[in-house]
């Protein structure tokens, strides 16, 4: 059983769950096998940012970053919604301050909805 730790964004978005869905997440994290983390045997997809090696876990519809610190220890950096493009500029190794700020910018999706709908210029 891992020891969490939580950055502040993590813990913001963990803050916007009921307390029970909150145990549920740290429970699943935290029960995880040394051996899952293990390259060979692992299952988990990570990929190499800045020094760090970060863990993609996939729990319900959620992704959570977290980087193995040591035998007993895993910070949780990020808690995404799957599907967004806060995730996926994050796996594409974008700044995630700048990540957030257009992923919550309503013009930057009504142009995405124009493009979708063949009425944007191109």
């Amino acid at each position: 059983m891992y020891q969490l730790t939580f950055s502040e964004q993590s813990l913001s978005e963990l803050d916007k769950f009921a307390k029970d869905d909150q145990l549920q997440l740290v429970s699943r994290i935290s029960e995880l096998s040394a051996k899952a983390f293990k390259n060979e045997d692992s299952n988990i997809p990570n990929f190499c940012r800045d020094g760090k090696t970060y863990y993609r876990l996939k729990v319900d519809t959620l992704r959570v970053y977290v980087e193995k610190i040591n035998s007993d220890t895993l910070y949780c950096h990020y808690v995404l919604p799957q599907h967004t493009l806060t995730d996926f500029l994050f796996r594409a190794k974008f700044p995630v301050s700048e990540m957030q700020m257009i992923e919550q910018h309503s013009s930057f999706w009504k142009y995405l909805e124009s493009l979708k709908n063949g009425t944007g210029n191109h």
